[in-house]
C-alpha cells in the first residue's frame, strides 16, 4: 500500500494593499500617461503653468461663488478661475462622454493641465473644487515634482522667466453643518421664486434648480460627503502647501476681511527663493501696495536671473546706506538721501532701485541732479572750467508713526 502523499505546506496569501497604496499607484500610473501625453502634444519647453496657483474648497453653502471673484481680486488675478465641474461639461469633456468614456481622475487630470496651460492662466489662478479625491490629490503632488524638474531644467536658460517656482495655496471656506443645510435650502428657495417669475413674465434666464436645495435630508448628506472626501482631500495636503482656513459662517464683508487676513501680503509666497534671500535685509513697510503685483514680481525675479551682480549691488547700497537714513525718519514718513554713487548712472540700476522699494511697501522717486563744480580758472582770459558732478537725490515715502504728528 503506498504511503499517503503528503499535504503541501500552506502559502500565506499575499497581503492585501492598503487603499491609499492602491490610490499612490493608481495616480502615478494616471499621472504619467497624462504627462507623457501634454509633453508630446505641446512641448517640453511649452509645460508653463502658472506661478501661483490656489485651490479652492469650501462646505456646501459656504459661499466659494460669491467669494472667489473677491479672492482673485485680492490676488491681482485677471482671470476668470477655473471651475471643476464646469470643465466637466466643457466640448472636451462631452467628446469623452459621447465616446461612451467615463470622465474619471485621468480625463480630470488631463483637461485641467491642459486648461491651466493657457496664457491668461500664466501670472495665477484659482481651481474651484479641485482635489477632490485621493487620487487627484497625489496627482498633485506629481505635478509639483514635475514643475521642480521643469524650473531646474529652465531656470538657467533664455527661457527662465517662464519656469519661476511655483506658489501654491490651499483655501478652504468652512461653515457648520447647521449653517450649510440653512443656506442651501434659502438658496433653494431664493431660486425657485426667480425661476417662478422668470417662467411668469418671461423675462430673464432660468437658473438650475438642484435637488439637494429643496431637502434638508438631501443638503444634509451633501455636506457630509463633502466632509469624508474632499475636506480629508484638502486636509492631507495641509503640511504641504500654504493652508488658509477661511471661517465663512458670518456675513459677507466679515468673511472678506477673514479672507483678507489669511491672505496678507508675504514675500516668501511670492518670490523666487533666491531673490527672497537677497531682498531679506530690507525690513518691509506697515503696508506694500499690490497693485500690478505679477508684473513687479516679474521683474524682481528676472533682474536675480539676468542681472545678478548689479542687482546685488543695488540691494546692498539700499540695505546699508538708504535704510538707515529711512529709519531716522520713521516718524514723519518720508527720507531723502543724495548720493553720487557711480552705480546708478546704470538706468537699469535706476530700475531696480526703484523696484525694490516698492516690493518692501516704500515709494520712492529719484531725481538727477547736475552741478558744476569750479576745476580751474584762466587768470589771463578769466575762463572758468568746470567739472560736472551728477547727484542722485532719492526720495522715499511711506506710512509713518502717528506718535506726535499734528493735523
Amino acid at each position: 500500500m503506498a504511503s499517503p502523499t503528503a499535504s503541501p505546506s500552506p502559502v500565506a496569501a499575499p497581503a492585501a494593499k492598503a487603499p491609499l497604496d492602491l490610490e499612490i499607484k493608481d495616480a502615478q500610473l494616471i499621472f504619467d500617461a497624462v504627462w507623457e501625453d501634454l509633453e508630446e502634444e505641446v512641448g517640453r519647453e511649452n509645460l508653463r503653468f502658472p506661478k501661483e496657483i490656489i485651490l479652492l474648497g469650501g462646505a456646501p453653502g459656504s459661499g466659494k461663488g460669491t467669494h472667489t471673484a473677491f479672492i482673485g481680486k485680492t490676488r491681482g488675478f485677471t482671470c476668470p478661475p477655473i471651475v471643476i465641474s464646469s470643465l466637466l461639461d466643457s466640448p472636451a469633456a462631452k467628446r469623452l462622454k459621447d465616446a461612451g468614456q467615463m470622465v474619471g481622475d485621468r480625463e480630470v487630470m488631463g483637461l485641467l493641465l491642459r486648461h491651466m496651460l493657457r496664457p491668461e492662466y500664466r501670472d495665477g489662478v484659482i481651481l474651484d473644487g479641485f482635489p477632490r479625491t485621493q487620487v487627484q490629490v497625489e496627482c498633485l503632488k506629481l505635478l509639483v515634482d514635475e514643475l521642480q524638474k521643469l524650473r531646474n531644467e529652465f531656470y538657467r536658460s533664455p527661457l527662465g522667466i517662464h519656469f519661476r517656482q511655483t506658489t501654491i495655496h490651499i483655501m478652504v471656506l468652512f461653515v457648520d453643518e447647521l449653517t450649510s443645510v440653512q443656506r442651501q435650502l434659502k438658496r433653494g428657495a431664493e431660486v425657485k421664486a426667480y425661476n417662478e417669475e422668470v417662467r411668469r413674465s418671461g423675462v430673464g434666464e432660468l437658473i438650475e434648480e438642484r435637488t439637494t436645495d429643496f431637502s434638508p435630508e438631501l443638503a444634509q448628506r451633501r455636506y457630509r460627503v463633502f466632509k469624508e472626501q474632499t475636506w480629508d482631500a484638502l486636509q492631507s495636503l495641509k503640511e504641504i502647501f500654504h493652508y488658509h482656513f477661511i471661517n465663512a459662517q458670518g456675513p459677507i464683508e466679515e468673511v472678506e476681511q477673514n479672507i483678507l487676513r489669511e491672505l496678507k501680503y508675504q514675500s516668501t509666497l511670492e518670490l523666487d527663493p533666491r531673490t527672497f534671500e537677497r531682498l531679506r535685509g530690507i525690513p518691509l513697510a506697515s503696508e506694500i501696495v499690490v497693485h500690478a503685483r505679477q508684473e513687479l514680481v516679474k521683474r524682481l525675479d528676472a533682474y536675480e536671473l539676468e542681472q545678478p551682480e548689479l542687482f546685488a549691488r543695488i540691494v546692498g547700497f539700499v540695505e546699508k546706506k538708504v535704510i538707515p537714513i529711512v529709519v531716522r525718519h520713521a516718524i514723519s514718513g518720508a527720507a531723502l538721501v543724495n548720493t553720487e554713487d557711480t552705480t546708478l548712472e546704470d538706468p537699469a540700476a535706476l530700475a531696480m532701485l526703484i523696484d525694490v522699494f516698492s516690493e518692501r511697501g516704500y515709494h520712492a522717486t529719484v531725481d538727477v541732479h547736475r552741478i558744476e563744480i569750479p576745476e580751474r580758472f584762466d587768470l589771463q582770459t578769466g575762463e572758468i572750467r568746470c567739472r560736472v558732478k551728477k547727484v542722485f537725490r532719492i526720495q522715499v515715502r511711506f506710512q509713518g508713526s502717528e506718535i506726535r504728528r499734528g493735523s
